[in-house]
């Protein structure tokens, strides 16, 4: 069983969130700043021993890499940020990671294909950089610069094949048709083709996420749960009475909205295979409020040994039920997000202690 985690590359500094969001800018910057929304709420979100990182020194992601190979992880999904024209955002870290052979960890890469706005403080409409895909040119110049991460002896191969994650096929009309073409590049340039995969939680709930959207789809969590109408209504904070009973308990005046971990979590396991070629997945935890304040959202009851049960679990049903050697888990580092494997001052090592047990419960940790 490969524990792949997402992996966000926003942990160091560069000129554009500079002039958007202040000089220095990086993750870190809202995980710091925040303060907690409610009753026991656990924030700020410290990483243990301060290590407030920067990507640009390698000696990040050889430290992060033993952590993977001691507790289980198997490869780390890096997210891409290609707004068209060559025009690249945050691209030095993993350029640096390609750079490096003796970075041994297995990876892929997801195209995170959206435009940026001021999201993050509530500012929807303020467009920081427009997501532009550009003419079938753009797309071989796109293809030209990922091909070197394609034949990279460490990169994630399915069937065969290079890995490539579309984040949301539903804002790129033409997605299939850049699929065929760079399926196509991939062999003139002596790979076997490409294998793709779609991430978007609302694009893979959706009919058209049923038929031809890609290879793969991935079972993105919490946001595949979250968006599946016929339970999210239901789900949307473990249950209606669990919303007001925390509201209550918590903090009456927040705008916080609540869910439950155990909730979403029960749904996953409980969750029935109606199709083929589905990677299923798994989260750590989800709180965004570092980045939306009192709008956001926020989970109660996570914990490491409840992400080792419900882990433990999805490894039974991913092998059994989805015949998938593949399992995704949200993630790595989203510090911002409260969704993270690393090392905190709260839990430790714990998560990553989580991933290990689960995989040895089911006879599953790599040699």
């Amino acid at each position: 069983m490969k524990i792949i985690a997402f992996y966000l590359p926003q942990f160091h500094s560069f000129p554009e969130n500079d002039a958007w969001w202040g000089k220095g800018f990086t993750e870190w910057t809202n995980t710091r700043k925040t303060v907690p929304q409610y009753k026991g709420h656990y924030e700020p979100r410290e990483p243990l021993h301060d290590n407030y990182y920067n990507l640009l020194n390698n000696d990040v992601f050889r430290w992060q890499i033993d952590l993977a190979h001691k507790y289980g992880v198997y490869g780390f999904c890096f997210y891409h940020y290609w707004f068209g024209e060559n025009h690249k955002l945050m691209q030095q870290p993993l350029e640096n990671f390609l750079k490096d052979k003796t970075l041994d960890q297995k990876f892929c890469i997801s195209w995170a294909n959206e435009t940026w706005s001021r999201r993050w403080n509530g500012s929807d409409k303020d467009v920081l950089i427009e997501q532009d895909y550009g003419s079938k040119e753009t797309w071989q110049r796109h293809f030209e610069y990922l091909l070197p991460f394609f034949k990279d002896s460490r990169y994630i191969n399915v069937d065969g094949k290079p890995l490539f994650i579309l984040y949301k096929p539903e804002i790129f009309p033409e997605y299939r048709n850049m699929f065929k073409m760079w399926d196509r590049l991939a062999k003139e340039n002596g790979l076997s083709g490409l294998t793709f995969a779609i991430q978007g939680a609302e694009w893979n709930t959706s009919e058209g996420g049923t038929s031809q959207s890609g290879d793969y789809r991935i079972m993105y969590e919490p946001g595949y749960t979250g968006t599946q109408k016929r339970i999210s209504k239901g789900l949307r904070f473990g249950a209606t009475s669990l919303y007001f009973k925390l509201k209550s308990k918590l903090n009456r005046r927040s705008n916080v909205q609540f869910r439950s971990y155990d909730a979403y979590c029960k749904n996953i396991i409980r969750r029935r295979v109606h199709s083929k070629n589905i990677f299923p997945g798994l989260f750590v935890n989800w709180d965004n409020t570092p980045r939306r304040g009192s709008e956001g959202s926020s989970f109660i009851g996570s914990s490491p040994k409840k992400f080792e049960t419900y882990l433990s679990q999805l490894i039974q049903k991913a092998r059994n039920q989805y015949n998938s050697e593949y399992i995704f888990v949200n993630a790595w580092n989203e510090w911002a997000e409260g969704c993270y494997l690393e090392p905190d001052k709260k839990f430790g090592y714990g998560y990553l202690e989580a991933i290990r047990n689960a995989l040895r419960q089911n006879d599953e940790f790599p040699d």
